[in-house]
């Protein structure tokens, strides 16, 4: 992290890095205090508070602007990756409020005797977790950039910034049921033997008691013509 490095401008807030693009800018009443972290036992003092102000989080870097500048506070930044342990605080009364310990960066104007500050970001008009969302994925984005460059262990100046990508993957659709494929064994028709019967069609075999009513049928015949010839 650095104080009073961040290059500022009136139309756009501050000047943009190479490749730098932003990805959540807060309401303008968000404040910050940075302080050492709780538990620090050296000498070295430190209260840097802003009672309002904008936190811009980039593709690179998280910036802090507070709405009135003095000469030992005029802005904060910190690259990504020297941002850790990040959370989110819902208090029951009150605004949400996201801590986090940042690892000052050499010459940024922190003494070197301090191995991290504590940054705390109080978002009064909303936000809190919009912005921590927004900075979990970018991070682990970076982090992940890293350790695909085969020079990554030297820091992130190795990191090809303008190839980390910031949008996400689209939702992956299965094709519709029209477009699958039709196996050949599914059109074929069914055996003869499967289909039901038709009731028009004439029996194979002769109904009961056939036999029996043809010969009764013959025999009086047979004698009605025996009658007349009599």
């Amino acid at each position: 992290m650095s104080l009073n490095w961040v290059m500022l401008q009136d139309a756009e807030g501050f000047v943009r890095l190479p490749n730098e693009r932003l990805v959540y800018s807060s309401p303008p009443r968000t404040t910050v205090s940075i302080t050492p972290p709780s538990g620090y036992k050296g000498g070295e003092a430190l209260s840097i508070q802003s009672s309002a102000g904008c936190i811009y989080l980039t593709n690179q870097r998280v910036v802090y602007l507070p709405a009135s500048k003095t000469n030992d506070f005029q802005s904060f930044s910190s690259p990504l990756l020297n941002v850790r342990d990040s959370h989110v605080s819902a208090p029951f009364f009150g605004p949400n409020v996201w801590t986090a310990l940042v690892q000052p960066v050499s010459g940024g104007g922190i003494s070197a005797s301090l191995p991290a500050v504590q940054m705390k970001v109080t978002f009064k008009e909303g936000g809190a977790f919009d912005f921590h969302t927004n900075f979990e994925r970018i991070k682990e984005r970076m982090q992940q950039a890293v350790e695909n460059t085969n020079e990554g262990s030297r820091g992130q100046q190795t990191v090809d910034l303008s190839a980390v990508h910031l949008e996400d993957l689209p939702a992956y659709d299965a094709p519709p049921q029209a477009n699958q494929e039709i196996r050949p064994e599914e059109t074929r028709e069914a055996p003869p033997d499967s289909r039901p019967p038709d009731a028009n069609a004439d029996p194979v075999e002769p109904p009961p008691c056939y036999e029996e009513v043809q010969s009764q049928s013959v025999a009086h015949e047979l004698e009605e013509r025996l009658r007349r010839a009599s």
